[in-house]
């Protein structure tokens, strides 16, 4: 072995990790402490504004897309804090540990990765989340049992549905950010859903976002008001038009 390639060598050895405590192995499969979350009165005020205006007031730029479809019954909504995993497509060791963590209220929100092949959640383990008092799971991946789900009532949100079951090697984290379609997702963010679908609100801006929502509302009730009565101004539109230099033919 020439000198250069013995140096190379000895750094090598000297950089490696020595044990199951260096952060250098533990990253991809590591299991951090719960982040702060947001209160649980701020979370419920969330229950009776609709994702959409919620959406509409973070300038529609902080969804998860149209892949994550709501799989409960009953039109129940959903509305937590988010405790995060990340695991490889299919397998759902870190989801496990997740649910052993979880306390009433929460969220788990499970990115797999988007992949359809291996159900990362079943009706035991959603029996298992309701008895806990989770208040959803969301699942960038598969689920299965659907109609046990759906009869349970928990709040479930899932990317699509296969029979195929999951395997429990790892590896993953619990706690870490997760990006789902774009949608990102910190520990202890404020994750609601409806039938429109999933929406992350940060948490430190929760109490903002709240109010601009049932600003939203407001003025969407009232312009609703005003179409029932027959009393829609529509000059909106051509105005809009106008401004953006649209030909009308004479």
């Amino acid at each position: 072995m020439s000198s250069d390639m013995g140096l190379a060598a000895d750094e090598a050895c000297a950089q490696a990790p020595t044990s199951k405590g260096d952060e250098a192995m533990s990253i991809g499969f590591r299991v951090l402490k719960r982040a702060v979350a947001i209160a649980p009165e701020l979370a419920k005020a969330f229950d009776d504004v609709p994702v959409a205006n919620v959406s509409d007031s973070m300038f529609r730029m902080t969804s998860a897309g149209t892949r994550l479809r709501p799989y409960h019954g009953g039109g129940r909504r959903l509305s937590g804090a988010a405790l995060t995993v990340k695991t490889r497509p299919g397998d759902n060791l870190m989801f496990h540990k997740a649910l052993d963590m979880a306390v009433p209220g929460d969220v788990v929100v499970v990115d797999a990765g988007g992949d359809l092949t291996n159900a990362m959640m079943g009706e035991l383990m959603a029996h298992h989340a309701a008895a806990l008092g989770l208040a959803g799971i969301v699942i960038n991946g598969a689920i299965r049992d659907l109609d046990e789900i759906r009869q349970l009532g928990l709040p479930v949100y899932a990317a699509g549905v296969t029979h195929r079951g999951p395997y429990k090697d790892g590896p993953g984290e619990i706690n870490v950010p997760v990006s789902i379609d774009g949608m990102v997702v910190m520990p202890g963010d404020l994750v609601i859903g409806d039938e429109d679908g999933v929406l992350c609100v940060p948490r430190a801006q929760a109490e903002e976002v709240l109010r601009a929502a049932h600003a939203k509302q407001r003025a969407e009730l009232e312009e609703l008001g005003q179409i029932r009565a027959g009393k829609s101004d529509r000059s909106w539109v051509d105005l809009v038009l106008t401004q953006k230099n649209c030909s009308f033919e004479p």
